[in-house]
């Protein structure tokens, strides 16, 4: 009883105006986005520069293409945003640019960002979902092919995977350092001291936990405001002003304008039509027909699978020890958003077999920015070490061993060891498990 009315209620037709409206919004966000990294020479930077390139555990086989490939492959990126936006083959689209962004990003474990691995995920769903069939160049050239509705599934998935990101942020800042000691915001505001209007205001001791307290409210109040009709709108104006405020204090790229451009996914499923009514000769279109096949069981199957995927990733930072924002295991792909401030020092000591040692700086392997990253992220800082072991082990023609001396600042407390200093680290595999040679986290409150 009980199922056959979840699939009825799954299966019903809504008005597919807010899922076409959020598909034009999305492609256009998305072409911006990789033209910017045309326009700020990113694709040579974080492809071509490097002599080395951090992986994903299970993806080491992904490297980045010759670089001429590379700008190939952005430019495809491009040429996908904006056949989604403008409704034209949008299944084929996404599915190009979910491969393409995908595999760019999974060439450099250094340049993970959440909002990177949101686009990926909606364009892989934007793949399977009968998004062009309204508001489209499809249909404009074929109005035979417009169907006015979607199950309401297409867009509860929609809707599922941005609240997801809302819900992980905001159980993620439930946290001493976020609750009890505005960190890392305290650090974050006081760089912005010298703004105008805005400086004086940063600058106040209450105004981190001000902060603080209202971003994780933020975080998980807003999906339910927005579904609400009662509070949708000032719930937007919320939302504008807060991501517009964060666009501005932290410098956090595209990932601000994703979510304002996804809130209205919230929102009535005709509100785009209601709102096109009262244009001249819009009036007329109505919803028509059924866009998409029902949730059969297979698809079923496919959609329950991706659901429980993105439920239980975020949890597994559970299942390991100690402060996962210091060690941070099971931190990406968990939507932990904004949560640390850490700055470290790095350096490798080579064993040899007669006991001469000899060190080695991160910069003779990274960027500057690889560096930067490396020295805080211990699974970086071990793929690293299994670099250096095999150019010394081969120039000594002898297996050596590595250890690192790397010191973290975290969260504005003093800094402290972050890897086991005498563990060999080129005896070390990388895998899932937890790692003993990752020091315990500081048991002090930051610094002030």
């Amino acid at each position: 009883m009980v199922v056959g009315r979840l699939n009825q209620a799954l299966n019903r037709p809504l008005d597919a105006a807010s899922v076409a409206l959020f598909r034009i919004a999305f492609g256009a966000l998305l072409l911006v986005s990789t033209l910017r990294f045309f326009a700020h020479g990113w694709v040579r930077e974080f492809y071509a520069v490097p002599t080395h390139f951090f992986s994903y555990w299970g993806f080491a086989w992904i490297r980045p293409l010759p670089i001429a490939c590379m700008y190939a492959l952005y430019a495809a990126m491009a040429g996908a945003a904006l056949c989604l936006m403008l409704g034209v083959a949008s299944r084929a689209a996404a599915a190009t640019g979910a491969l393409a962004f995908g595999y760019a990003h999974l060439c450099d474990k250094a340049n993970y960002l959440n909002h990177y691995y949101l686009i990926t995920l909606l364009l892989a769903l934007f793949a399977l979902l009968p998004a062009d069939r309204e508001l489209s160049l499809r249909v404009w050239l074929r109005p035979s092919q417009r169907c006015g509705q979607v199950r309401a599934w297409v867009l509860y998935l929609l809707r599922f995977q941005i609240g997801v990101v809302y819900l992980f942020g905001g159980l993620a800042k439930l946290n001493e350092d976020w609750l009890l000691h505005a960190e890392p915001l305290r650090i974050w505001l006081s760089a912005n001291a010298e703004l105008p209007f805005l400086g004086r205001l940063l600058s106040q001791p209450w105004s981190a936990f001000a902060f603080s307290w209202c971003g994780a409210l933020f975080d998980l109040c807003i999906v339910p405001l927005l579904s609400f009709r009662a509070t949708r709108a000032p719930a937007y104006a919320l939302l504008l002003v807060f991501h517009a405020l964060t666009a501005l204090l932290f410098r956090i790229g595209m990932f601000p304008w994703l979510m304002i451009v996804s809130a209205p996914i919230f929102w009535s499923p005709s509100w785009p039509r209601r709102l096109l009514a009262r244009l001249p000769g819009w009036a007329g279109l109505v919803p028509s027909g059924i866009a998409g096949a029902p949730l059969e069981p297979m698809r079923e199957s496919l959609v329950a699978v991706y659901v429980a995927a993105q439920l239980l990733l975020p949890l597994r930072s559970a299942f390991y020890p100690g402060n996962t924002n210091w060690s941070e295991e099971g931190f990406r792909f968990a939507w932990k958003v904004m949560l640390i401030e850490k700055a470290g020092s790095l350096e490798f000591e080579v064993e040899d077999r007669s006991g001469r040692r000899y060190s080695v700086s991160p910069r003779q392997y990274l960027t500057p920015f690889q560096a930067r990253m490396a020295s805080t992220q211990p699974d970086m800082i071990l793929e690293l070490s299994h670099w250096i072991a095999r150019d010394y082990g081969a120039l000594n023609a002898s297996p050596v061993r590595v250890y690192a001396d790397c010191e973290v600042s975290f969260n504005g407390r003093l800094r402290r060891r972050l890897i086991d200093p005498t563990q060999d680290l080129a005896r070390v595999h990388e895998g899932l498990a937890a790692k003993p040679w990752i020091l315990p986290a500081p048991a002090d409150a930051p610094a002030f």
